[in-house]
């Protein structure tokens, strides 16, 4: 009997990149799964339908006893929708677990977080580690998380926490895919950009110039949402064969491929940028945090926690787990290096198709 998978987020960035791959996937046979997606509105859900998957409907993720009876209905459950949102996930793994008591089945939770959670916070001097390290995904990154969490609130690491401790008070397998800056066109149905460069690049459009924090020395890991997409592809494909994924406690992957400094982000943005005509020059202008929140601030609110841990910290990490498990990330930093130039091109046209309406 084919086990059955509930993705969220399907209309988002991430989620209909995933959910692109697998449909697309021979390894993920219809026999062996079947997939429902959880999506806002009728007219979405038939574009979904169309393509043979079970379209659920909801308002909001804070409808958590919905959530958690859709989950019941499922094995695994791949949550892309956010990784901020804290109640929504727990209601997700409850789910699982009655799914589990009713059925005996095996489940499995797959979780989406961000590497921010490990990011320091240069700018303000609020968190320095004592030496620049880069985080394995074979150290115990929830009991590190757990430890940040003590000294500074920040919602998707409260999350992430919430996710390895309800997995274990219920029983429910849990795997969070943490990843760093994802750059690409996604190849889902919905929104095909992701959040920080985009969100430099809109900010960049309506100032005339191209922002960095400081003098942008900090560093992240890049990611591309191909091979990104193929990471959770390989989870499921190990659930769904009953082979060993790690939970739990030691049940978060990374998925860094790269490393840039936030000056050859806004370098690399303010290039594309300046060559499709949309700016004034090409030279990077350096503001302080709070004219950055200023800017940037529709991701956190305005807020310069949000601005910090995610556009001018050190964020830096290897994916040794996830490459034992048989990940290999195809993508290159050459690629990195030119897709600035595809992705300032959808946003520029969007924005003048705007201005032209």
């Amino acid at each position: 009997m084919a086990l059955k998978v509930l993705i969220t987020g399907v209309t988002g960035y991430i989620g209909g990149s995933v959910l692109s791959t697998l449909l697309d996937s021979p390894q993920l046979s219809k026999p062996e799964i079947s997939i429902s997606v959880l999506l806002r509105g009728e007219e979405k859900a038939k574009l979904y339908e169309a393509k043979g998957l079970k379209a659920l409907l909801f308002n909001s993720l804070d409808e958590t006893d919905l959530l958690r009876e859709v989950a019941s209905q499922h094995d695994i459950v791949i949550h892309t929708a956010s990784g901020f949102h804290t109640s929504s996930a727990i209601a997700l793994i409850q789910g699982l677990a009655d799914r589990a008591q009713e059925t005996e089945n095996t489940v499995h939770y797959i979780h989406t977080s961000g590497t921010s959670n490990l990011a320091d916070q240069p700018i303000t001097g609020a968190y320095q580690e004592a030496e620049p390290r880069v985080f394995s995904d074979k150290e115990n990154i929830y009991a590190y998380e757990k430890a940040r969490e003590s000294l500074q609130v920040y919602a998707q690491r409260t999350t992430d926490i919430a996710v390895v401790e309800t997995g274990l008070a219920h029983g429910v397998k849990t795997t969070i895919i943490m990843s760093p800056t994802i750059y690409g066109v996604g190849t889902g149905l919905g929104n095909r950009l992701s959040i920080q460069v985009p969100t430099i690049m809109k900010a960049s459009l309506k100032s005339g110039e191209v922002d960095v924090v400081g003098e942008g020395k900090a560093e992240w890991d890049f990611v591309h949402i191909a091979d990104l997409a193929n990471l959770y592809k390989l989870v499921l494909h190990r659930v769904v064969k009953g082979e060993e994924v790690p939970s739990g406690e030691r049940g978060i992957l990374f998925s860094g491929t790269g490393r840039y400094s936030w000056m050859e982000l806004s370098r690399g943005i303010a290039s594309a940028l300046f060559n499709l005509g949309a700016i004034r020059t090409d030279v990077v202008n350096r503001v302080d945090i709070i004219e950055a929140a200023r800017k940037w601030g529709k991701l956190g609110g305005g807020e310069v926690l949000f601005v910090e841990l995610g556009f001018a910290s050190n964020s830096r990490t290897d994916f040794e787990i996830s490459r034992e498990l048989g990940w290999q990330p195809q993508k290159t930093e050459e690629d990195f290096k030119i897709h600035f130039l595809e992705e300032a091109g959808l946003i520029v046209a969007a924005a003048r198709s705007v201005d032209s309406a």
